[in-house]
Parts: structure tokens; sequence; C-alpha cells
């Protein structure tokens, strides 16, 4: 019974158990009551790690999950098998069973073999020469050897699900690169799919059916039949692309069906080549060519070739004498060159062992309409004479040169991304990419190269010039060489390019479809979209309509460059994307395949670069500048998406560098700019206050330089940290919509102040530090009973000198503009009355160049006293203006010397009795009220006024406005004869002394000697209050009060309408008693403007006269 009730408890609440949701105690679930994890964790010794089970899962079953993960993408085979169930259960789907050759070595050999291998290959061996045929076939070969090697490695360094060559760029070099490349690798396969059917219809109505075509070209000459036969391709093109349109979109299982029978054609026709060639040796192929002098002819209309031949009754002329004569009788009027020259026939395949390789060594680069001529034979043609009958020989259809060859033959060797395209199908992806694709290029590599020197040791110059086959008969020239039959090559290429056709129509609408599912672009998401089965219908539409525009081109040689340009840059990004990651050694970076170095894969990169510009300089630049368009838009629109990549681990080291070298020393005067550091409160819901700032900021940096915007939290990490991260993402959201580049940093601490300090001294990170405070005026510090966030305010600007930082302080925040806004007109004033390093100057320049402030127009205005040279300080001004290379208006304004008035004695004396009162007397807000208002009344009383100026005293916190000055009261003269009766100025203490260490050094303010208030009973505190009545104010605030009232004037008189206003803002006290008067003396010198910023420099020059 002990055994069973033990098995029960340890169970998962059985029927012996005696309540389901009493946990067990054998349970390594303590407290909960979920069963299916104590059943999974049951007996398993895992109650010391209960608490991260949720985000922690166990090895065994991490280990489980890896082992059943399946790659295989949504691809035909799960198509057909969407069409073919209609049960309601599916078919489980089957692991993938491809091996290396079935699903990575034929596959590419079918992509790589194509269309120009049959249809321009003998051709650029005859125009280029073997030598220079052989180099380009080595340069673009080792082009994709060198990419396959850098893919090798990319598809080994973990699971490459299906999608190819996007997949592993967007993951190594990140979405806007990956977007980039894969939209121009899709273009290039779209392209692709236009030249497999425009060969498809050129081997249709050239070598099969010429009788079929539409618009007849027999008859035409020169431009009328090149035009005829463009029409053609067009025709038939549209209906090809039509139909294989329609066969992709019923069903891709059909294609795959065919695609062995494609395969297999491309096998047999390249056996057939082969096997001609081993036969010229034995017995060369009866393929004549007639030439008329040198000048190779059109094997048509003639069947003889000679001029005239012996018969038994005499001589007889040819069919070939009528061609070019105006009779058949030997009197007859005939062409020149015909009568001056003899015909002569020559064998077109004289055969390996004929020894014509020499003669083919070299190239034959011809300009269009020039009729081919063969070499070591006269003839005899008249100086300047023009060529008649030009329709009878055969003519170079277009200009040839070396960079044009390149362009036409890059194409047959693409297709190597095949094999990873099919990454999901694989048994063993890791294996089988690397080994089935370079042996396919090796294969394919091997079977150009020699075909090229077998073809010129093979083939008469004349035919291998002669793209179209005219000079043998209307003949595919590589099928001339074929055994048993031209039929082979002629049939075989026919349906190999039909079959790649179809796979580039398959592949192209898939990739197109993976893009858009990815979002990272999005207006393709429209596109990511198919039929129930996951067809992409849509990508499929308009992949067909991009191939439309191959075909209307019509043209093969006009289309292969385009279709290279797009290849060789998505070739060109694989080799960047190994390199990068090579050389950063990213801890991920762990290829399988070990046989890569980062020089093999810039040498690749290098190598497509050249090729792109070697084919068309002007496709090169239009498809960079494709892809620099779609970088740029993924970038600014496109969705945020962190793979990995490897271009922000090259950001990171690029960082680092940059950061150790700002390291070095600090910027020299000409290289400083504001880097802003902006403190900003939030609300409650973590939602930024006064977000104006953010515009000021914007207009202030333009998006250059550090902008940080920093907020302090008050609480603890532990339990305010989702608060701090819905603040940063507030601050974030903001940046955005005021276009702020920068950073944005939450900070919390048991106090606000900490917090701020905080931010302060560790926000940035080495040279990238900020060296400007943005911060707002505390707004209604007066009303607010906590004292605090003035307070706070006032060590702040205390730590920005400390810090040698600068101070920037904005005064009425919500009257700034937005950046929506526009000034028209107006002025920025600069009040520059101490100097602070040129931050005056260099401020309203920077804003100027916002188009906010764009049509402001700057004036600076500077204070003399009564022994300064006004005229002189005003010359010296502009000159010195005219060194920064600032345009600003000068005004010297003279400040006079005047006696202190009464009113500024009443306004420090009721200044110091609040700031006082409020600071010994620990009174309720009813009390604090009511004292307030009784220190207002008797400072009334005791100077008799018309007008009442009590500044701050009312709690509503409304200035009222100075008496006139021929309102002077009685007792004045009375205070001006005792001002010298105050006490001293207080001494500057420093301000980590605070004022119990001020209060040591004997050095007492008048509130200082009241503190001793603080200390009396509660009783006593109605008798402090009548001897603070009886005191005269401190004769330093009197005289910083009678400053602030005087400029105040000055101030408002001449710059109340300026749209803004910046001034020099004075520097706390050092000793902290009396804090409070500090925020009324700035409050005095701002009254009564809009827009005002105050300015306090850093302590170092910011901007110089020098270049």
């Amino acid at each position: 019974m002990l055994n069973n009730l033990t098995d029960s408890e340890e169970g998962d609440g059985g029927p012996n158990s005696l309540d389901d949701v009493t946990p067990k105690e054998s349970s390594p679930f303590i407290g909960t009551s979920d069963t299916q994890k104590a059943q999974q964790y049951d007996s398993k010794n895992m109650a010391l790690f209960e608490e991260e089970m949720d985000t922690s899962p166990m090895v065994s079953s991490l280990l489980s999950s890896l082992a059943n993960y399946s790659n295989l993408p949504q691809g035909s085979k799960e198509h057909e098998e969407a069409e073919n169930n209609e049960e309601a259960v599916k078919k489980p789907i089957k692991a993938p069973q491809m091996g290396t050759l079935m699903g990575v070595y034929l596959p590419c050999l079918q992509n790589i073999f194509g269309v120009i291998l049959f249809l321009r290959m003998t051709w650029v061996v005859g125009i280029g020469g073997v030598i220079g045929s052989f180099i380009i076939v080595f340069m673009c070969c080792s082009t994709t050897m060198l990419t396959a090697i850098s893919m090798s490695a990319i598809a080994t360094n973990g699971v490459v699900p299906a999608g190819g060559s996007y997949y592993m760029i967007s993951r190594s070099l990140g979405p806007e690169f990956g977007g980039a490349v894969g939209i121009c690798f899709y273009l290039g396969t779209t392209f692709a799919g236009a030249m497999y059917i425009l060969g498809c219809i050129e081997i249709l109505l050239i070598y099969i059916v010429p009788q079929a075509a539409i618009f007849k070209i027999e008859g035409l000459e020169g431009a009328e039949a090149e035009a005829a036969l463009l029409n053609n391709m067009r025709i038939y093109g549209t209906c090809v692309l039509s139909f294989m349109a329609l066969v992709v979109f019923v069903g891709v299982k059909y294609v795959n069906k065919l695609a062995l029978v494609f395969l297999a054609c491309v096998i047999l026709s390249i056996i057939a080549v082969y096997s001609g060639v081993i036969k010229t040796a034995i017995d060369p192929p009866d393929f004549p060519i007639c030439l008329l002098g040198n000048r190779a002819l059109i094997r048509k209309g003639f069947d003889v070739c000679a001029k005239f031949i012996e018969k038994e009754n005499g001589t007889v002329t040819t069919r070939l004498w009528r061609i070019f004569c105006d009779s058949e009788f030997l009197n007859a009027t005939c062409d020149d060159y015909f009568t001056n020259n003899n015909v002569t026939e020559v064998q077109g395949i004289p055969g390996i062992t004929s020894g014509i390789l020499a003669e083919n060594l070299f190239g034959n680069y011809m300009d269009k309409g020039i009729i081919l001529m063969k070499k070591g034979i006269p003839s005899l043609t008249i100086p300047d004479a023009p060529v008649t009958n030009a329709n009878r020989y055969v003519l170079s259809d277009i200009t040839s040169f070396f960079t044009l060859l390149v362009g036409i033959y890059f194409p047959s060797v693409t297709g190597i991304m095949a094999g990873s395209n099919r990454s999901g199908d694989l048994r063993d992806a890791q294996k089988s990419i690397p080994i089935g694709t370079i042996m396919a290029i090796a294969t394919t590599s091997t079977v150009y190269m020699s075909c090229v020197i077998l073809f010129g040791a093979c083939i008469e110059g004349v035919v291998l010039r002669d793209k179209f086959g005219e000079a043998v008969n209307g003949n595919l020239v590589i099928g001339t060489l074929a055994w048993p039959s031209p039929w082979v090559i002629v049939i075989g290429s026919f349906f190999s390019t039909c079959g790649a056709g179809l796979q580039s129509l398959t592949g192209a609408p898939r990739l197109l479809q993976a893009i858009a599912r990815d979002g990272i672009v999005p207006f393709l998401r429209v596109f990511g979209h198919g039929k129930a089965n996951g067809e992409p219908t849509w990508a499929l539409l308009l992949t067909a309509c991009i191939c439309e525009i191959g075909i209307i081109i019509a043209s093969l040689d006009a289309v292969a460059p385009i279709l290279s340009m797009f290849f060789l840059m998505c070739y060109m990004f694989v080799n960047l994307a190994c390199a990068l990651q090579t050389l950063l050694r990213t801890p991920n970076w762990r290829p399988r395949f070990k046989y890569y170095h980062w020089a093999l894969s810039f040498l690749g990169m290098s190598l497509c670069l050249s090729l792109m510009f070697i084919c068309s300089w002007y496709y090169a630049i239009v498809a960079m500048v494709i892809a620099g368009c779609i970088y740029k838009y993924i970038e600014f629109r496109g969705a945020e998406k962190e793979w990995g990549d490897g271009i922000r681990g090259l950001s990171l080291s690029a960082a680092r560098f940059a950061l150790m070298r700002l390291e070095e020393g600090p910027p020299h005067t000409k290289n400083w700019r504001p880097q802003l550091l902006v403190l900003v409160n939030v609300d409650e819901e973590q939602n930024m206050e006064q977000p104006r700032i953010l515009s000021l900021t914007s207009q202030l940096k333009a998006g250059k330089g550090l902008t940080i915007v920093g907020t302090a939290l008050e609480g603890t990490l532990l339990n305010n940290y989702p608060q701090a991260q819905r603040a940063e993402q507030s601050l974030r959201k903001m940046m955005e919509m005021e276009r702020v580049k920068g950073f944005c940093k939450a900070v919390i601490s048991s106090n606000i102040r900490d917090a701020t300090s905080q931010i302060i001294q560790a926000v940035g990170l080495g040279g990238l530090r900020h060296n400007t405070v943005l911060v707002n005026w505390p707004q209604n510090w007066k009303q607010s009973e906590n004292h605090q966030p003035w307070r706070n305010f006032i060590e702040l600007v205390r730590e920005t000198t400390a810090a040698h930082l600068a101070l920037l302080v904005t005064k009425n925040i919500c009257a700034f503009p937005s950046n929506g806004e526009r000034f028209t007109e107006g002025f920025i004033d600069v009040w520059w009355i101490v100097h602070d390093g040129g931050m005056l100057m260099l401020l309203p320049f920077l804003l100027r160049q916002h188009k906010v402030w764009k049509k402001c127009k700057m004036r600076i205005f500077t204070v003399a006293q009564m022994d300064d040279n006004s005229i002189q300080m005003r010359n010296d001004l502009i000159t010195f203006l005219y060194h920064l290379r600032i345009d600003a208006a000068v005004e010297v304004v003279e400040m006079q010397d005047s006696d202190i008035s009464a009113y500024t004695y009443e306004k420090t004396l009721v200044m110091e009795q609040r700031s006082q009162i409020l600071k010994e007397m620990h009174l309720t807000k009813t009390e604090r009220e009511r004292e307030i208002q009784s220190i207002t009344d008797v400072s009334r009383g005791s100077i008799r006024r018309k007008n009442p100026a009590g500044v701050g005293a009312q709690p509503g916190g409304k200035e009222e406005k100075p008496m006139a000055s021929n309102e002077k009261p009685e007792e004045e003269m009375h205070l001006i004869d005792n001002k010298n009766s105050t006490l001293t100025p207080t001494s500057p203490v420093s301000p980590a002394e605070g004022p119990e260490a001020s209060g040591d050094k004997g050095h007492m303010t008048w509130a200082e000697k009241c503190d001793g208030l603080k200390d009396q009973p509660p009783a006593n505190v109605s008798a402090g209050i009548k001897d603070i009545f009886n005191m005269k104010p401190n004769q330093s605030n009197v005289r910083r009060m009678h400053t602030a009232l005087k400029l105040n004037e000055v101030i408002v008189n001449k710059s109340k309408a300026a749209k803004l206003v910046l001034l020099n803002m004075p520097g706390p006290p050092k000793n902290r008693t009396g804090e409070e008067n500090y925020m009324e003396f700035l409050e005095v010198l701002t009254e009564g403007l809009n827009r005002v910023l105050l300015v306090r420099g850093g302590g170092r020059e910011v901007i110089t006269i020098y270049s």
C-alpha cells in the first residue's frame, strides 16, 4: 500500500491522489497546479530549476525539437499533394530524400547548360578566336567557381531553408542588401526566362520550320529583314510565354515531371557533339561552303557552287550565274565582283586533324553589315566600288567586340544556385550543396573550355562566324558537327530551352513570393499571396509581365547582357557576404565547408564587379542604381528585421574603430558641434511631456551629430524596469515623429536628482559623448508645493558647469515652432553679455540652416558700460563677425548707471522674505498661504505705493508691473541711505561642500543667520516672523535684482517682437542658501519675452575665425 500510495503521489493526479488541484510533495512544481508540467518534469530532479521552466526548456526537449526540425519548403511536392489530396486529412510530409546527384549535380547541369552553348558558342569562338574565347570562358568559369566556394561556406554555416541565394545573402548581409540583391536576382531569373524563350523561337523559326514566319524575310534586305525577324520573335515569343505561364499556373507538377526529359535532351546533345568531333578525325561530314573570291555566299537559291558547268552539248550557266547576272547567257552583264573573282568550294567541317586551329586562334571582330571573308584566298576588288547583291553574301548582323562577347557568353555559366534553391529537398544539404555545385561547375567548365578548342580545331572560321548557319544550308552550326545528325542538336536544344524557360517561370515567382513574405519591401506584400495551395499567382503574373519586356526586345544578343548584370551582382554579394563573415570572425561563423578563404571571396567579388563593367558599363550602372534605390527604400520604409547579419557586425567593428580614434583627444574647435543630451520628463503613463523640445532638437541638429534623449524615473530597477522600457519606446516613437536621429535612454534611481546625475555622467561611450545639455525651464515652479523640481534644475546647472558641459534652457517651450511651421520673416536676437566660448554665435547659425528659421535674420546686441567706447565696440564686433563668416546686424546698447529704485528693493525684500519663511517654517498649505499674504500686506504697508508690485507673493504667482519712475515712494531715499548697512555678499562655496560646509566657514548670509529660527519651538514662530519683517534686503541680491530688471527692460524694448531671443544664462550661487532667489532672478530677466533660449557655455571655445 505504501508503494501504491507513493506511485500515486508521484503520478499526475491519478485516481489515488487526494486532490487534483493540490500540488504533490514529490512534484518538482511547488505551489502550482500545472499537472502537465509536473508530468514532464517528474522524477527528473529538476526542482532547483523549477522557476525557470517556463523560459528555459530542458536540454532533452530542446534536442528533440531540433532533431525533428524539417526545413522542407512548401515547394513543388507540397503543391502536388495539395492538388491531388481531396481528403480532409492531409498526408504527412515525407522527409527529404534527395542526394547529391539528383538534388544538386543534375539540376545545376540542367541550369548551366543552356541556349548560349547551342546558339552562340560557335559564333563566340569564331569572332573572338580560340585564345580570346578561352580567356572569356576561363574568366566566367573562375567567377562562378569562386562564387560556388563562397556559397558553399555560407550554405554549410547552419541550416539553410529553401530560398537559395536570397536567403543566404539577406541573412548574411541584412535585409537591405538581401532585399536589393534578391530583387536583382529575381529580375535576372525573369530575364533569363525571356532569353530562353527567345532562343526557343529562334531555333523554331530559323532551323525547324522557317515557313511558319508571319513576317516573311525572303526578298528583304538589311534593316527590313532584321525588323521582320524581330517581329516574328515578338509574336511567337508572346504566344510561347503565355502558354508557359499557363502551364506553370495550372501546376508545377507538370514542369517537374518533364525536368528529367529536358535534362536528358541536354546531355544527349552534348554527347552528340563530342561524338561528332571524334568522327571528324575519321570521316569529316560533308558541309561545303561556297566562296566568291574570299566572300562567303548564302547557300540558298543555287545547287552547284560554280559559275557554269560543262555538259555534253557545251557550257551551261548555273543558278549562281543567274543570281549575279542579268541573263543566263555567257555574254550577259554580270556583277563586277562576280566577273573578277572565281567561285570556290571549301569544306565547312574540315575535321580535327585538318590544322584549321592555327587559322582560328585569333579574333576577327567586325562591324555590322560586313561580309564574312575567308583568310588566305585572293580577292580582286575595285577600290571605292559599292557592294552590290549584298543580300547574297553572309553578313555580320551586329558590331562585335570583346566586351560584347563577355556579356553574351556569361549567361551560359549561370545557374549555379540550383542546388541551394533545392536545399529543402536534400537529405543532407550541408554535404550535398558544396560537392554537387562544385562538381557541376567543374564539369560544365571542362565542357566549355574543351568546346572552345574543339570548335576552333574542327570548324572552318567562316562557318564559326556565321551566326545563323546561312553558309551551310541554314543548318545550326554546332549541329553540323554533331553525330549522327544535325537534328539531334536542333531538337535537343529546342526542348532544353523550353525546359529552361519553364524552370525560370517556376522559380522566379517563388523567389518574389519569398521576398514579399519576408515583409522587408512594403510595396511587394501583395505578391506574397497566392492560391490556396500556396502557388504564387500574383507573383507569376508580374513575372510574366517583366518577361514580356525581354520578349519585346526580341534580340537574344541584347537580352543576354541584361541578365548578366543581375546575376553578376548577385554573385558579387555572395562573395562579399562570405568575405565579410570570415574577416569579422563572427562567433556564429562555423561553416562545415572548410576550403574557403576571404582572399578567394574578394577575388570572386572583384571578378564579378569587373565583368559587370566589361559586359556593359551602362547596364552595370543601371543595375547598381536599381539595387541602390531598392536598398534605400528598404532602409527608410522597409520593416525592421534583425537577422544577425554581417553588416551589423561590420557596423560594430567600424564603430569600435571610430570610437577608439575619438578617444585619442578632444575635437578641434573647427570640428566642434553640439552633441546634445536632451533631458525630458515623462508622465505616469511614460508618455513624453513637452515634445516640442524635440522639434527644437531637430532644428538645431538637422540630423547631424549625436543626439541622446534621456529621462529620469524614480524607483528601483527590479520593480520599474518595464516602465523604463515603455518610456524608451515612447521616446523612440516621438523621436521618429520629429525626425530626430539618435538614441534614447531611461535611467531608474531612488530619486530623480540622482537619476539625472547618472544620465549626465554615464550616457555616451568613449569619445562619443554629449557636450551640450538641453533642458526645459521648470514650469510653474512658484505655484508648486513640491520644491524638488526647481532644486533639481539648479543642481543640474551646477553639475553641467562642473562637467564643463554647455547648457541650453528653453523658456516657454510651448511657443517654439514645430518642424512643419515656417517663419517668413523675423529676427533671431542674440544678447551677448559675457563671452561663453562662442555658443551664442554658433547656435543661431545652426538654427538658420533649418527650413523653419531659414528666412529669419540674425541680430547681435552687446552691452556697453559708461566707461566703454560703444562705437569702437561696434566696429570690433562687426570685424569679428566678418572673420567668423556670420551675417548679422550689430547693435551696442549702452547701460546707464542709475540709482537702485525702491521697486528693486521691494522686489528683493519680498523675494527674500518669502523664500526664507517658506524654508524655515513647516506650515500646512493653508497656513503657508496665510503667512505669505501677511508678508505681502506688511510689505505693501511699509512702502506707500500707488500701484502694488508684489512679485510672486500671491498664490497664483502672477507678476505685477513695476511703478513708473516718477512715482517713487517717500521712503525710497531712506532705503537708499541705509543700503550699506546690509550684510556682506555671500562667499563662494564649492558645490560639494553644501550648506553645512558653507556655514562652518563662517561666511553667513542674511538667510543663513536666520537659520537659527529652525531650532526655535513652533510657539516662537510669530516672533521670528516679526523679526524678519524688520530686516533689510541682502545687498548682493539687491544688486542682482537691479541688473536683472535693467537688462530685462532693455531686452524687452529691443527684442519683444523677435522670433527667438538667446542670452547668457548666469550661473547659480555657489552657496546653496537662497537658491530660489536665483530662479527669481532668471524669471525677472526673461519676463515679457515670448521665446527664450538661455545659453551657458561649457568653458571652451566652440567657434574660430581660422580656416
